[in-house]
Formats: structure tokens, C-alpha cells, sequence
């Protein structure tokens, strides 16, 4: 069974009291190599009528892929992203079940390189991301010090 990745309070893409957000789970395949979570994008999430925002694609790309990282390890190896090049494949449906995959390409202590893709119900891929990471700022590692203790394994239905 894969294990879940834990989420934050207000994050937009995992946060579970965000009552805008995305409320995206993501679990761990290390047998692949890879994380996984399956969402459902709302309609009003939309860019064009039944297409997902692009914006909306990247973030969960950006969100998986450097999510990626927790394959291996822990929020103090949560890094963040200095350069993400997206491609659009075709358009993502609003309301349909989509596949995020991330993984990691390669990594050293301070920086990362990752990739994600979304995938439509039938495997077709309709947007991939290669994303680049790095540590973050000590400024921010200080402000995520007060929302460590939030970031964690909820069980389903809580």
C-alpha cells in the first residue's frame, strides 16, 4: 500500500481548511519512482467553459514536483522552485479525474531537478512540467517553522 504524503492547513494546492483549495493527496510509489495524486478540478476553476485555468495546471505541477522530493525524505527537505518550464499538451477537462505524477530526475543537497505531468482518465498527457529547486531562503524556513506541527498525515474523511 503507498504511504500518503502529509499536507499543510492553507495551502491552496493541499491544504485541508482551505475551503478554496484544490485539496490535493499525494502518496508515495517508491517502487516506481514516482508520487501520485488523483484530483478533480471544479468548473470554477476554469480558464475557457470545461478547461482548467492554465494557471491552475501549473500550480498543481509545480505543487507535485516539488513534492517529489518527499519520495525520499522530509519537510526539511522540502526545497523551493527557481525556474519551471510548462508545456501545454491539450486541453484539461474541468470535472473529469486527472492523474498528477511527480518524480525526481536528479538531486544534491541544495538543489533538484523534477518533473510532473497530468494525465487524462485514458493516460493521454495533457501537461507536463520540468521544475528546478533549490533551498529555500532562511526567512522562509523561519516562517515555516510555526506550520511544521500542521503538516501532517490526516486520516481519510478528517
Amino acid at each position: 500500500m503507498a504511504e500518503r504524503q502529509p499536507s499543510s492547513r492553507a495551502c491552496f494546492l493541499c491544504g485541508r481548511d482551505n475551503p478554496v483549495g484544490l485539496k490535493m493527496v499525494w502518496e508515495n510509489h517508491p517502487e516506481e519512482g514516482e508520487i501520485r495524486c488523483t484530483v478533480t478540478v471544479e468548473e470554477h476553476f476554469n480558464g475557457y467553459p470545461g478547461v482548467v485555468h492554465g494557471g491552475i495546471l501549473a500550480a498543481m505541477l509545480d505543487e507535485t514536483a516539488g513534492r517529489a522530493i518527499l519520495l525520499e525524505g522530509g519537510p526539511d527537505d522540502l526545497m523551493v522552485t527557481v525556474k519551471m518550464e510548462v508545456t501545454y499538451r491539450r486541453p484539461t477537462p474541468t470535472g473529469t479525474p486527472l492523474l498528477v505524477v511527480g518524480r525526481v530526475v536528479s538531486r544534491s543537497e541544495r538543489r533538484a531537478e523534477t518533473k510532473a505531468e497530468i494525465r487524462l482518465p485514458d493516460g493521454t498527457v495533457s501537461a507536463r512540467a520540468t521544475v528546478w529547486l533549490a533551498r529555500p531562503p532562511k526567512e522562509i524556513l523561519a516562517d515555516w517553522e510555526a506550520e511544521r506541527p500542521y503538516f501532517r498525515v490526516d486520516e481519510p474523511g478528517c
